[in-house]
Order: structure tokens, then C-alpha cells, then sequence
């Protein structure tokens, strides 16, 4: 049975306008709250320091750490083996053992990491319980 005699039967269209109208509001969205960031890679810049050098105080032990690895107690030279020895080192180096010293790391840019660690470990195991880092007189290039 035909209901529909006179009239002819319309195609089924779909409106696309409001559809793609809701896909570049979503898409204008994203765009602005995406942020486009590298973490390839760190820029880091050493730290400087302005301030007037301190006056020398007696009771303090220098580390020099050079890049090639080489350790220094107060400009004596020391061989690396283990930290129990470079702990040795640093009791050594202080003058008045009851007080514990100011321990005094002056690395290298270049110096490993792991340099710097064994240094506080060593000044760790030799009771030393007060560090601090040199850092470069000047400004930052």
C-alpha cells in the first residue's frame, strides 16, 4: 500500500555547516591550550656570584676538583681511590679536629658530577657536616 500517492519521495540530506563549525571550535581550542616545547636538551648556565670575597677563616678545608679528575686538599695534591680514602684526607687537612671545619668545594665546569659527589660523601663519612660550593666572581655571559 502506497499512503504517499502524489507526492514524490525526498533523499535524506545530511547538513554538514553546524558539524564542521563544532570541529574548528574544538580544533581553535587545542591550538591555544597546547604548548609547543623542546626537552631535548637543558641550556644550563653556571652560577655566579657578586658578592665581596669572605675573609679567609682558619677553619675551613679547600677541595679542588679539576676536569681531568684530580683532587686537591688546601692545594695539596691527592690520590683518588675510594671516598673512605679522600675521607681520610679531609680529617687529615683539618686543624682543629674537636671543631668540625667548613668544607669548601671548588670544581671545574667540566668536572664530573659524580666528582662532586664523592667529595660530599667523603665529607660525610669524615664528620664534617658543614659544605659549601665556590662559585665564579662576575658576571654570567
Amino acid at each position: 500500500m502506497n499512503f504517499r500517492r502524489g507526492r514524490l519521495r525526498e533523499d535524506p540530506e545530511i547538513n554538514l555547516i553546524p558539524f564542521i563549525d563544532v570541529l574548528l571550535v574544538i580544533l581553535i581550542f587545542l591550538m591555544v591550550t597546547t604548548t609547543y616545547s623542546k626537552f631535548t636538551e637543558l641550556n644550563i648556565t653556571l652560577p655566579t656570584a657578586d658578592a665581596e670575597k669572605a675573609a679567609e677563616r682558619p677553619n675551613e678545608i679547600n677541595v679542588t676538583i679539576d676536569a681531568k679528575g684530580n683532587y686537591t686538599v688546601n692545594n695539596v695534591p691527592v690520590s683518588f681511590q675510594n671516598v673512605a680514602g679522600l675521607a681520610a684526607s679531609l680529617k687529615a687537612a683539618a686543624h682543629d679536629p674537636a671543631k668540625p671545619p667548613v668544607v669548601i668545594i671548588n670544581a671545574d665546569q667540566f668536572a664530573m658530577h659524580q666528582m662532586v659527589v664523592n667529595v660530599m660523601e667523603a665529607a660525610r663519612l669524615a664528620g664534617f657536616d658543614k659544605l659549601t660550593f665556590a662559585a665564579q666572581t662576575g658576571t654570567a655571559k
